[in-house]
């Protein structure tokens, strides 16, 4: 099997719990090597995982529509050979990648890991995937001694500072239904929570759910 022509190693077969983590930008290097840019700051994931799975990503305008963002036909993994931190990236050395040709072959594909290789989470920390899909309770205007809902966790961003929440608006219907809320041209409302402790007193990764002080109003 092959990527771009690059042939493909290590297990055959992928797992069920791949997420992905980052996108490779570019070669690095003149032996093959990969660099990749890791869609959060938590790179030790990439640099403890010792196979890497590789996909060749879809159409911004496929995965805007409900896809995800990668090909699932074209995965393939690389056992990872060698790996370091290079300022914001995470460099690598993939088995099979021999030289600087093949290696922007493999520009723009998305890196995945299986979830078996995520490090225990230090206490008071969180992956990202765990946190996307999370329900978020913010401060009721209406009684600041309760939570109401606010939304979900759509994606997790760093602003170089800490982590921000976009959490998309929902409420709940009369049959306890979430639905989206909109704006006056239709579109869905989301709001940005910053995930630092003054601010979020409360996460329960087993319920995923995630108490915050920030206004529903805001």
């Amino acid at each position: 099997m092959a990527v771009n022509g690059v042939a493909g190693t290590g297990a055959s077969v992928a797992p069920d719990d791949l997420v992905e983590l980052g996108r490779i930008v570019s070669a690095y290097g003149v032996r093959g090597w990969v660099k990749v840019q890791p869609h959060s700051s938590q790179s030790e994931v990439l640099r403890a995982a010792p196979v890497w799975w590789l996909a060749a990503p879809v159409a911004p305008a496929a995965a805007s529509s409900g896809g995800s963002g990668f090909r699932r036909d074209s995965l393939r993994s690389f056992s990872v050979v060698q790996s370091r931190r290079q300022g914001s990236t995470v460099v690598a050395e993939l088995e099979g990648v021999s030289d600087r040709d093949i290696a922007e072959a493999l520009r723009s594909h998305v890196v995945l890991v299986s979830r078996q290789y995520f490090p225990a989470a230090k206490r008071g920390e969180y992956y990202w995937v765990d946190l996307i899909g999370c329900s978020v309770f913010g401060t009721d205007p209406d009684s600041p001694d309760r939570r109401a809902l606010i939304g979900t966790v759509q994606e997790v961003l760093d602003n170089g500072a800490h982590a921000l929440l976009r959490v998309i608006r929902q409420h709940a219907g009369a049959d306890g239904e979430l639905t989206p809320v909109l704006d006056s041209k239709g579109r869905p409302v989301d709001l940005l929570v910053p995930f630092v402790a003054v601010h979020v007193p409360k996460v329960d990764i087993a319920a995923r759910r995630i108490d915050t002080d920030w206004p529903i109003d805001f």
